[in-house]
């Protein structure tokens, strides 16, 4: 096993992890869906209901301290905890790695979407600057948040590769669209 980005270094065990554990308040309910979306934009994997597990690092270590002062500032309790796995850390680094496998797949999907939307436009024939504009925007996006998931990819998840020839696909189908919007609507816009 090598060392992954953002510090997650492998131990004689394994990876060791951020656990973060706590309880929140029932009501209202927005503070447990705000808890469980940042938990999930940090990229934690959940080993049981208010148990999230993250390999350790220091900007997932900040993150986790942060929210679990939050959590205690909204009424409820939290621990956060760093160990290795005695039992079962293949199981959780599998986890782990599917949910990075979901976030890349779910990526090559809108991927899809993309080329889908130019599609559209060539079917129309609508080369304008202003669609151009638009698709450059949404391929931007899409970059971005595969720049979100590659950096929380620290155990090297499989789908990336996949996410990555889908994004290259965009931009290669996005570039003969720009050639043809310049050659339709010319350089005097």
């Amino acid at each position: 096993m090598t060392v992954g980005r953002g510090g997650a270094e492998p131990q004689s065990g394994g990876v060791r992890w951020l656990v973060l554990v706590y309880k929140i308040p029932a009501e209202p309910t927005r503070l447990r869906a705000g808890v469980w979306r940042k938990i999930k934009g940090l990229g934690a994997i959940y080993l049981q209901n208010s148990v999230a597990a993250l390999p350790v690092g220091p900007s997932g270590e900040r993150a986790l301290r942060l929210l679990r002062n939050e959590i205690v500032e909204m009424g409820g309790s939290a621990s956060l905890l760093e160990s290795s796995v005695l039992g079962g850390g293949s199981e959780i680094e599998d986890a782990f790695n599917a949910a990075r496998d979901d976030e890349y797949e779910e990526i090559v999907d809108r991927c899809e979407d993309f080329l889908r939307q130019i599609e559209k436009e060539y079917r129309a024939e609508h080369f304008t600057y202003a669609e151009l504009e638009e698709n450059d925007e949404d391929l931007v996006k899409l970059r971005n948040w595969f720049a979100k998931v590659e950096a929380r990819d620290v155990l090297g998840a499989s789908g990336k590769a996949s996410a990555v020839a889908a994004l290259e696909r965009c931009a290669q189908v996005l570039d003969e669209y720009a050639a043809r919007v310049y050659a339709e609507e010319g350089d005097g816009h």
